[in-house]
């Protein structure tokens, strides 16, 4: 019999909501218009097919990506997977998590001075946003305790 893993609720991966259900919503649309364009316009031509297609890939590709943004904690760390780039990050390199006013999604401030944005956070999520902001927060805070507040 498989044994069942229970895991901690606040190491739920981070992800955005709203920009989530657009950007897919955005790319199946374009993937519709674009067969559309290719199989209703009589007067494309192969190569304009192609261009068309390809074309829609990309832009398709772009709201995937876009789409598939988060940030992945576990004991060790925070991976975050922003639209360009991933890069993981132990607990102790993480000096502050900040969600100030103004700003699009969550910023970590780095032991190198660096700061990085976490785009599975963002702030078109109004208070869900919040909510995890304080999680990811907490988590911060949890796995970079010392015994002195120093």
């Amino acid at each position: 019999m498989p044994t069942l893993t229970v895991v901690d609720p606040s190491y739920r991966t981070f992800r955005p909501r709203a920009a989530r259900v657009v950007t897919l919503v955005m790319a199946a649309v374009v993937l519709v218009l674009t067969g559309l364009l290719i199989a209703y316009l009589p007067t494309l031509n192969l190569g304009d097919q192609l261009g068309f297609a390809i074309v829609g890939l990309l832009i398709a590709g772009f709201c995937w990506r876009q789409a598939s943004v988060r940030a992945r904690v576990d004991d060790d760390g925070v991976t975050v997977r922003n639209l360009v780039y991933t890069r993981r990050l132990e607990w102790a390199e993480i000096v502050s998590v900040r969600f100030g006013s103004g700003r699009p999604w969550v910023q970590l401030d780095l032991s190198d001075g660096d700061t990085l944005a976490v785009m599975g956070i963002q702030r078109a999520d109004g208070a869900y946003a919040d909510a995890e902001a304080r999680r990811l927060a907490t988590l911060v805070a949890q796995h970079t305790a010392t015994d002195r507040d120093d």
